[in-house]
């Protein structure tokens, strides 16, 4: 292979949980009186920490989310994690492949780590994914957009920037890992493939990914 690290997002690529999570987030914006659709959601949410979302509505309404919004959203996602969460199909197939290879893997998600903990836990990811692996945007300073969290993650796991590949399937984070000097294939199965033209690949389905790190 000619990449020595993959980098994985999490949400949407590992685990499945764009849907749950973008309709939650749609459902109590609203209530909070700040109407959004769960396709607003995705457009404007969709692969950023939660700390965007409270810029966006402080920048389009001049009022601020409540101090326990963030609590109160985890809340909720979890409890849907554990009721309905599954793993990407296809996605412990590519895993056990990395592995039997020797290939290197991490994940690093705009989520926090008890959303990455949780939903790995729930899923049966946690096998694949121990703690020296998982890398949070709560580590750093700047989520995607930004490019900390993959160099961040490229550094910890000892890897240059240009020898890593990235696994996205959100705008912002194709941003971020075009801003990191990293390659990066776009998973479509959610997102419009012309949202994530800027990746170096684009692919549909998890068992297309092997042909595109070889």
């Amino acid at each position: 292979m000619r990449y020595e690290l993959v980098i994985f997002d999490n949400d949407g690529v590992l685990v499945d949980s764009e849907p749950l999570s973008n309709t939650l987030l749609a459902g109590y914006l609203t209530e909070l009186g700040h109407p959004t659709s769960y396709e607003d959601s995705l457009r404007d949410y969709m692969g950023a920490a939660l700390h965007r979302v409270h810029d966006l509505v402080l920048e389009r309404s001049g009022e601020r989310l409540p101090d326990d919004f963030d609590d109160v959203f985890h809340g909720r996602v979890f409890a849907a994690f554990e009721r309905e969460l599954e793993p990407v199909r296809g996605v412990v197939d590519v895993l056990e492949k990395l592995t039997a290879d020797g290939v290197p893997y991490c994940v690093a998600s705009s989520g926090s780590h008890e959303r990455i903990r949780v939903g790995h836990r729930t899923t049966g990811l946690d096998r694949w994914f121990g703690q020296e692996r998982v890398f949070s945007s709560e580590d750093v300073g700047r989520g995607k957009p930004a490019p900390d969290l993959f160099l961040y993650a490229a550094e910890r796991m000892g890897v240059a920037p240009e020898k890593c590949v990235v696994i996205e399937d959100s705008p912002l984070g194709v941003q971020a890992a075009v801003a990191a000097g990293m390659d990066v294939y776009g998973f479509t199965a959610m997102t419009p493939a012309e949202k994530l033209k800027a990746a170096d690949g684009l692919f549909g389905d998890m068992r297309e990914l092997g042909g595109l790190l070889a």
